[in-house]
């Protein structure tokens, strides 16, 4: 295995040790591509070679970050993915999956141990950042607090891989647009509603608890037609203006209960009218607060379906019953 060293020691957790990123793939291409950013951003790298190595290797030697490029699946590398999975959540390494959409269910539903990243089509530019995000939550995870030196360092690393970000950003694209790592141009995820780069976290707080029990779902034609209607502002408008894939996604997990349709990851998506990268994460942190479950595909164990949650079904159903009750009037 080789390894690439940065020509600046910079990017330490914060324990003051140097972050290692382990980067696995079966294009040998790709893997030195990753390398070179992640050393352009100040970061140790390794060669982990192809997923079917993992079966090789033990867990403290995956690194404090493993960064693993599969944009095509089979039976050995999804072998490999869940091997990986079940390391990472036992030594508490951070993963980066870059994949396509075509293998996202499979990827997906192959990994619900060690919470990874998982990244759809993403630019070089993408990719950096969710490293340097990797970073920042190995190195949070191995002190219980953090000094003002510490926190300055984090800061300068974070703002660093940020630059190296930005450069690739342009370098990626015609007009600082991103180029999908396999060629496909792409709209680029990287930037918010606002167009800043180096889009946060979505996050949540539990919602108070729906009123009514007897309150039903809405008839799912009529949810599809808010669908369309939203879908429809775009011919007049920029869609970035209105975009909102938590509640796209909530929209179309509705009209499929009602429809009786199991939706996949990949599916919903599609439905988020975001670029897929940003939707996953969204999709991700619904999960993780409760408002969507993960359902087994009986027939395909590998495989998972997204759906409403208790708790989000009894907050649409209340939702759209309140929407029925007529505007009190003034007194």
């Amino acid at each position: 295995m080789s390894s690439h060293q940065a020509p600046y020691d910079c990017a330490r957790d914060l324990a003051g040790t140097s972050a290692l990123i382990t980067i696995f793939g079966a294009r040998a291409a790709m893997r030195g591509e990753i390398a070179r950013d992640c050393v352009g951003a100040g970061l140790r790298t390794r060669d982990g070679g192809a997923l079917a190595t993992l079966a090789e290797e033990t867990a403290d030697l995956l690194g404090d970050v493993v960064v693993v490029d599969c944009p095509t699946l089979d039976g050995a590398v999804m072998a490999g993915l869940a091997l990986l999975d079940a390391r990472a959540a036992r030594s508490g390494a951070r993963l980066v999956v870059s994949t396509s959409l075509e293998a996202l269910d499979d990827v997906f539903g192959l990994m619900d141990q060690s919470n990874p990243q998982i990244l759809i089509a993403p630019s070089r530019a993408e990719r950096v950042l969710a490293v340097g995000r990797a970073c920042g939550e190995a190195g949070a995870g191995r002190l219980r607090e953090m000094s003002e030196e510490e926190r300055l360092h984090l800061l300068q690393l974070s703002q660093q891989v940020e630059a190296i970000a930005r450069s690739l950003d342009r370098l990626s694209g015609p007009q600082g647009g991103v180029q999908g790592e396999w060629g496909a141009p792409i709209a680029s995820p990287l930037r918010d509603s606002m167009g800043h780069l180096g889009e946060s976290r979505p996050e949540y707080r539990p919602a108070a608890k729906a009123p009514r029990a007897n309150q039903a779902l809405p008839d799912p034609r009529l949810v599809r037609q808010i669908i369309a209607n939203r879908q429809r502002r775009a011919r007049f408008f920029d869609a970035q203006l209105f975009a909102d894939p938590a509640w796209d996604m909530l929209l179309d997990l509705t009209a499929a209960h009602g429809e009786g349709r199991k939706v996949s990851v990949t599916s919903l998506c599609i439905a988020a009218n975001v670029p897929a990268t940003t939707a996953l994460r969204w999709l991700s942190q619904m999960v993780e607060a409760g408002v969507f479950c993960r359902a087994a595909d009986p027939i395909d164990k590998r495989r998972v379906f997204i759906a409403l949650s208790d708790d989000a079904m009894a907050g649409m159903a209340g939702y759209f019953a309140a929407l029925e009750q007529p505007l009190a009037t003034a007194a």
